[in-house]
């Protein structure tokens, strides 16, 4: 039952990896509740100020995803037009059959949506230029915190292998 568990609870990481890039799954919480079922594995003692600790960092790095792109976005020059376009071409850009959609949605979204506020190329190329990288830096940032969950989880399974194998 235990090792069942643990293959469980590492799919679970290895989807929160994948989840860094994909917006629909939500990367560190996902590695999270991997290491929250190792938590509940009889035979694998974690202690729970781990499993709180990592919860709060999965849930403010959930909230932060939604936020730093439209932070970008507007620290590139854009308007609240841009914003809610990066929002809307993540959307689309989720939902969309073209490969790279995910990264091209917001920053078409960002430069449709400063054109349509009246601003110039320029200023919308800026805008979407800085939606493009804020979404970047938010899937660095989800990526950064699944492997070091993975990493926590591997010293965990590590430090309890003479009883599960």
């Amino acid at each position: 039952m235990d090792q069942l568990l643990i293959i469980f609870a590492g799919l679970l990481m290895l989807l929160g990896l994948i989840g860094s890039f994909l917006p629909v799954l939500p990367g560190p919480i996902t590695g999270w509740v991997g290491l929250w079922i190792l938590y509940l594995t009889p035979s694998i003692d974690v202690s729970i100020t781990t499993i709180i600790v990592t919860l709060i960092i999965a849930i403010l790095i959930w909230i932060l995803d939604y936020i730093i792109p439209a932070m970008g976005t507007k620290r590139f020059g854009g308007t609240k037009a841009g914003m809610i376009g990066t929002t809307i071409g993540l959307i689309l850009g989720i939902l969309s059959p073209i490969p790279g959609g995910i990264i091209l949605g917001p920053f078409i979204g960002a430069f449709v949506g400063e054109l349509l506020n009246n601003a110039n190329t320029k200023t919308a190329l800026k805008a979407a230029f800085g939606s493009l990288l804020g979404f970047l830096t938010s899937a660095f940032i989800k990526l950064i915190v699944s492997i070091v969950y993975l990493g926590l989880f591997i010293s965990i399974i590590w430090s309890h292998k003479a009883e599960l194998f």
